[in-house]
């Protein structure tokens, strides 16, 4: 099997991450909505991490969208403008393809080279339906921070919320730009 190509999202991306996202929504614990969003609010969405000036990738292969990541601002105060929070998204069908992996790694890339330094991953049952998330997160470096025990509700459980972090670029060892 060849690796994804991973590339920038576009609009004509929308209708594909808005069904992958819609079925993450609808049965599992990675998102925390109770009712998937349709493709004109996946599009403000878009458009609105865009203009922050985060990066969206989509991963395909045979020209199908296979997941999509993209990073956006941990927290709103001003002080926190070098640390991104990441999401990633992937078919049901291509978990465990390497996709995954393929985006977090681009992602990672990009965030540093806009200067970021920091990436925090916010994993919703990390010990349970999400332990893939965590996983794929051990893999590319990043280090438990803290869980949050039974923040959430959904499909009839308490769920857990994991916090991940990874330095990125020169980290903490130097001011911000």
């Amino acid at each position: 099997m060849t690796a994804p190509a991973i590339r920038p999202a576009t609009s004509a991306d929308i209708p594909a991450i808005t069904a992958i996202y819609g079925h993450a929504v609808r049965h599992g614990t990675a998102s925390w909505e109770l009712e998937a969003p349709d493709e004109a609010e996946m599009l403000k969405r878009f458009e609105a991490i865009g203009a922050g000036g985060y990066p969206y990738l989509v991963a395909e292969r045979d020209g199908r969208v296979l997941g999509y990541a993209y990073a956006s601002a941990y927290r709103p105060r001003p002080a926190y403008r070098a640390t991104v929070e990441n999401s990633i998204y992937i078919a049901p069908d291509a978990q465990g393809g390497g996709a995954g992996s393929a985006l977090l790694a681009a992602l990672m890339e990009a965030c540093t080279t806009r200067g970021f330094r920091q990436m925090i991953a916010v994993i919703g049952d990390g010990t349970g339906a999400s332990i893939g998330s965590r996983r794929l997160h051990e893999r590319s470096g990043f280090r438990l921070i803290g869980v949050a025990e039974k923040v959430g509700f959904k499909h009839g459980r308490w769920l857990d919320q994991m916090l991940m972090q990874k330095d990125l670029g020169e980290g903490a060892r130097t001011p911000p730009a």
